[in-house]
């Protein structure tokens, strides 16, 4: 076997590589053997039929051709480790030559790991900023969770800031109907803030059987392109007009959530909004450790083939986040009027970020032997059978190499954030509430 290589842009090389009969002939026997376990050979058994009966039934092309896959990954493979090249992603191959007793020629080209030269850490300094939890916001949740346990008693009387309105609404733009605009015993509730501004004030003073038009201007920024920035006329029959009535904060009312008093309530949510602002403060280091990071660092050209792995990645998580408010991709689509390809094209500045990111976790990770061990691994598998051992189809999913890679990545990732939060992350700062308004 032998190969020529040739040095590509964008981080690319095709290597061209030609592999003689006598080096792929175990693969022609192996071949030979898995379709004369496929079609049926009389006299022999099934995968036990020589290499010459089942050249004679079905040809030796077709031999050579179930063959080519092992012959390419195998070359392939050697061909690249006597390069001592990185790489990433799946190569394109483009087959040159294939005919039995012959040398098969064919063109693989590849996308090489960029080389990354890593900032200096000690230039780097970050400092986490935590916004310290008020009594206001203890509130806020309260009355959240009160509204929760709202009862809702029909009234005759015209409605209020605080009711709930029940109704029937159609949306017109220019005098013609939009698609998707109607909606049948909506429920809309007064103080709650609409996307659209003013449609809950002017359902303010209304009462059961009443019929109403309005028009209201769509925000600039409305998620609907047709819409935005246009004024819709809305027609809407009120169906119901509700009370809402809440419960006082008691220490009964406590005992409905879990708690013995008031008191241990509000101790409880103000323990649980410190923890989530922490969680939230983690995130927002991290993130401007990675700006910096690749602020600061400098990287080969960056493939299409990582820029590519990072887009459908977002994609596939825009689309997850969508699916679980009930949203489907097409109907996102359709709203910003977008093609799934001009989408892909708008995550090309992001994806390029995060594979930035991704390279210098794993540079990170080289240059400071950070490592996940056998043990660290296995304990996390433990952990995630337990999770999900009653889903069926993670058995079979967690068993597949590439899943079990994608575990690794994210424990080492783990791993080399809280290396580098160790080494840039300067003393914690907080931010006063009136600051934080302020920003």
């Amino acid at each position: 076997m032998h190969h020529i290589r040739k040095n590509l842009d964008k981080s690319q090389v095709e290597l061209t590589v030609t592999v003689t009969p006598d080096e792929y002939k175990k693969h022609m026997e192996h071949a030979a053997a898995r379709i004369s376990d496929r079609v049926a050979i009389k006299g022999f058994r099934k995968g036990k039929a020589p290499y010459d009966l089942v050249k004679k039934e079905v040809g030796e092309m077709q031999i050579l051709q179930e063959a080519l896959e092992k012959i390419i990954q195998e070359s392939f493979y050697n061909a690249i480790k006597k390069e001592d090249l990185e790489t990433i992603g799946m190569p394109e191959i483009s087959v040159e030559k294939t005919a039995p007793d012959n040398d098969v020629v064919y063109k693989a080209k590849v996308a090489l790991l960029p080389k990354v030269k890593l900032a200096d850490l000690s230039t780097i300094k970050i400092k986490k900023t935590t916004k310290p939890i008020t009594e206001k916001e203890v509130n806020n949740v309260i009355d959240n969770l009160t509204k929760m346990q709202a009862k809702e008693v029909l009234k005759k009387d015209k409605s209020t800031k605080n009711d709930k309105v029940t109704i029937d609404m159609d949306l017109h733009l220019d005098g013609v109907p939009i698609e998707g605009g109607q909606a049948k015993d909506y429920h809309v509730y007064l103080s709650e803030n609409q996307h659209i501004p003013g449609f809950n004030d002017a359902l303010v003073g209304v009462e059961e059987g009443e019929e109403k038009e309005f028009s209201l201007p769509f925000p600039e920024n409305y998620h609907n392109k047709m819409l935005a920035g246009n004024t819709g006329t809305f027609k809407i029959k009120v169906k119901g007009v509700y009370e809402r009535q809440f419960p006082e904060v008691t220490d009964e009312f406590a005992k409905t959530l879990g708690q013995e008093n008031v008191a241990k309530l509000r101790e409880l949510l103000q323990h649980n909004l410190e923890h989530e602002e922490e969680h939230k403060a983690n995130e927002r280091a991290e993130i401007e450790i990675f700006d910096a990071l690749i602020e600061k660092s400098t990287f080969d050209e960056i493939p299409e083939v990582l820029i590519n792995a990072e887009r459908k990645k977002m994609f596939y998580e825009l689309k997850h986040d969508l699916e679980r408010n009930g949203v489907s991709i097409d109907q996102y689509l359709s709203d910003i009027k977008k093609k799934e390809d001009e989408l892909f094209e708008d995550f090309k500045t992001q994806a390029e970020k995060r594979a930035k990111a991704a390279l210098l976790s794993r540079q990170v990770a080289h240059d400071n032997n950070i490592q996940v061990t056998d043990a660290e691994f296995k304990q996390e598998m433990d952990v995630m059978e337990t999770t999900y051992k009653d889903v069926p189809e993670y058995k079979e999913n967690i068993k597949k190499p590439e899943v079990q890679d994608s575990i690794r990545n994210m424990l080492l990732n783990k791993k080399v954030v809280a290396f580098l939060k160790e080494k840039v992350m300067e003393g914690e700062s907080h931010t006063h509430e009136h600051e934080h308004n302020e920003k």
